[in-house]
């Protein structure tokens, strides 16, 4: 499972890695999920967020659960940059000794003039246990700099030592806010969940449905 994971990229090598993890944990069978193509949802229907007066931070989990429930170009986008950054987030990880890391990935938007920001400050919070990232892997040419202007963003995907626990509760924090808990979306994210299965069952159906509307 290790080399799967290592050698494939692709979100569908950490959904494998993610329902192995699951039955090693005394979980059951596996869930089986749908192939992607049939959600809804757009990035900021599954992220978390924390604004300071300088910033505000975004975080999305990057966990194939979460991410069949995007819509297609949502899906394709995330998708690309996994697999444009595969080689990076093996390095990280093997570096840092974790087979299976958390992914996330985590944007930095300027709310004043010459903002500064310190990716190694926003921690998780799962289970009453806080987590700092393990490594960070950039793909905006200014992350490093560590300063914005108003408007402006960078972004990075996050690794941390275990999995994002998205079918339950945890939460981010940055400067001292903490973002509302994982957990509160869970409703919305359940429902979406029922549509995808039924559409991922009856594809043509569901489109015939779509024209009619």
């Amino acid at each position: 499972m290790r080399s799967l994971l290592l050698g494939v990229g692709t979100l569908l090598a950490l959904a494998g890695a993610t329902e192995a993890q699951e039955q090693a944990r005394g979980q059951g069978a596996p869930t089986r999920l749908p192939q992607p193509g049939y959600g809804t949802l757009t990035q900021d229907d599954v992220s978390l967020r924390v604004r300071t007066g300088d910033l505000e931070v975004r975080f999305i989990p990057l966990d194939r659960a979460v991410l069949v429930l995007l819509a297609p170009d949502a899906w394709e986008s995330l998708r690309s940059l996994m697999a444009s950054r595969r080689p990076a987030i093996d390095s990280v990880a093997r570096a840092s000794g974790v087979s299976r890391p958390g992914l996330a990935l985590v944007s930095f938007f300027g709310q004043r003039t010459n903002a500064r920001f310190d990716p190694q400050s926003l921690t998780l919070t799962i289970r009453n246990r806080v987590f700092q990232p393990l490594g960070i892997v950039p793909f905006t040419p200014r992350f490093t700099s560590q300063q914005l202007n108003v408007r402006e963003q960078v972004s990075a995907i996050f690794l941390f030592e275990e999995d994002l626990p998205v079918s339950d509760s945890f939460s981010i924090s940055y400067g001292g806010v903490a973002s509302e808990d994982w957990r509160n979306k869970q409703p919305a994210l359940d429902r979406e969940r029922v549509r995808v299965a039924v559409r991922s069952r009856n594809p043509s159906r569901d489109t015939v449905s779509d024209t009619a509307r």
